[in-house]
């Protein structure tokens, strides 16, 4: 059952909630996940919905946290964004519909091409060490 917005005030951080329920943007270089590169999963902060791997991370030099891709296929959902005066794609996580950012098509070509810029206020890190603990077992095979 999803979460009231009463409820998911009370529970995440003003800035959060913000970014999740109000499709609101982190500043630049602000986020904690910006420049951090331990090895493990990006979930949703909201729902827990596994969404990026440490192995697909890079350093866009654009002062969010950017990706290559999901961890699968339907992790994120995809959609038009026309605010700011310019037509971007926005992304957001699949079960809980969190606002998680943009995905631009100037990610590294070796890769793919895209670069999937997330705000760190969508996420949660969870270690290697502790994916097995936190329920996410089944992607440790992706460090091994």
């Amino acid at each position: 059952m999803k979460e009231s917005k009463e409820a998911l005030r009370k529970r995440l951080s003003p800035e959060e909630f913000a970014v999740t329920q109000e499709a609101a943007t982190e500043q630049p270089f602000s986020g904690k996940y910006d420049d951090f590169y331990e090895e493990g999963i990006y979930v949703d902060i909201v729902s827990g919905e596994p969404l990026f791997s440490s192995k697909d991370k890079y350093d866009a030099g654009c002062g969010w946290p950017s990706f290559t891709k999901p961890l699968a296929g339907n992790a994120i959902k995809e959609g038009a964004d026309w605010s700011l005066g310019m037509q971007r794609t926005e992304v957001r996580s699949q079960d809980a519909n969190s606002h998680l950012g943009h995905v631009f098509t100037d990610g590294p070509q070796d890769k793919g091409g895209l670069r999937y810029c997330i705000n760190s206020a969508a996420l949660r890190f969870i270690p290697v060490s502790q994916l097995q603990a936190a329920g996410y077992g089944t992607f440790k095979k992706l460090f091994t």
